[in-house]
């Protein structure tokens, strides 16, 4: 991680702006704000330019110096930042019936629940070991609502489980509903299956020995997959882990994450050939990652292009400091501050 101990910057003078024309001014306010980019990620705005009375010009160009030096020592940072996705977060008409849906039938531990009773609204924890190590699943109940729109963007969660026809046979046995019976994936020896949860949020079950993390995958479909690649690459520093096309499916999927998927839960996107648009419904929220600075991480995400929904800051109440952005396409992302994170499971 990068140095929190930021260099000074009195040795960068602007020039007096009475020298200088409209446009050039308009120039030096942008260059103010790359500026005090550049001091949040540890850069010397001296080392890109210097004062000179006579020359608005000469500032005005190593404004663009120092614009693609934040970017570069920004993006460097987010590659180097201690990260790992923590929880997906969606929404449930039913908490109690979902969470015995998932306890039974998935073979999750309800780990922790919290309620909200002045925002009206109950979380439930489950997964398949510690959160402090372990992807997990975020279920949010509100007062009084009991059906959502899980819309045509979300594709589903996926677990890795080593006997994919027991978890069939026990949704089965339970009411459950199987979307798609056990058998092979396509180009592959290994085996799939899909199932329903009481919400309508689908699960592919995929045949895996052994899975350190088993709720292992989400897959959102997106309009632009170069474009999505390239996002949660810069601005989320994920590695882009592989690609599939599917011509006979007319689609193509991408792998992205922190580390191998056979080890870490991943991000799947999806693109469907000719579709550029998706309906998001109000069922599923977000994906929650952990970071070492919310502060950096939002200015990061700028610098990529993103769109920041919550500047960075604690949540009240809980004090865990956030800050949530969108994607091209729209989907919704946390960052979660690592040492508050841990605080808040203690």
């Amino acid at each position: 991680m990068a140095s929190s101990i930021r260099p000074s910057l009195s040795s960068f003078m602007l020039p007096s702006l009475s020298s200088c024309n409209p446009s050039q001014k308009l120039s030096l306010f942008h260059l103010g704000n790359r500026i005090r980019l550049l001091h949040n990620f540890g850069l010397k705005a001296s080392k890109f330019s210097r004062h000179d009375d006579d020359s608005c010009m000469r500032v005005m160009a190593s404004g663009d110096m120092s614009s693609a030096a934040t970017q570069e020592n920004a993006l460097d940072w987010v590659k180097h930042d201690k990260r790992r996705m923590l929880h997906v977060v969606y929404r449930v008409g039913d908490l109690e019936k979902t969470i015995k849906f998932y306890k039974e039938c998935l073979g999750m531990k309800l780990l922790r629940k919290r309620d909200m009773q002045e925002q009206r609204h109950t979380n439930a924890f489950l997964g398949y070991g510690p959160e402090d190590a372990h992807f997990a699943v975020e279920l949010t109940y509100n007062y009084g609502i009991d059906k959502y729109d899980i819309g045509d963007g979300f594709g589903h969660f996926g677990l890795a489980v080593d006997d994919i026809s027991r978890i069939v046979d026990l949704v089965r046995a339970k009411g459950g509903k199987i979307t798609r019976e056990p058998t092979l994936a396509k180009g592959s020896n290994k085996v799939v299956a899909c199932i329903e949860d009481p919400d309508g949020y689908q699960f592919e079950l995929l045949e895996r020995a052994a899975s350190p993390d088993p709720l292992c995958k989400v897959m959102l479909r997106v309009g632009d997959l170069d474009r999505s690649i390239k996002f949660y690459e810069k601005a989320f520093g994920m590695e882009l882990l592989r690609t599939q096309d599917d011509p006979e499916s007319k689609n193509t999927i991408a792998i992205l994450g922190y580390g191998p998927e056979e080890k870490n839960a991943v991000l799947e996107l999806t693109y469907n050939y000719g579709v550029t648009e998706y309906d998001k419904g109000d069922a599923y929220a977000q994906i929650a990652i952990a970071t070492e600075d919310v502060y950096k991480t939002a200015e990061a995400i700028k610098l990529a292009g993103g769109k920041i929904i919550r500047e960075p800051g604690p949540i009240p109440d809980i004090k865990t400091k956030i800050t949530s952005c969108v994607d091209p396409d729209g989907w919704k992302t946390v960052f979660v501050d690592n040492v508050d994170f841990s605080r808040e499971l203690e």
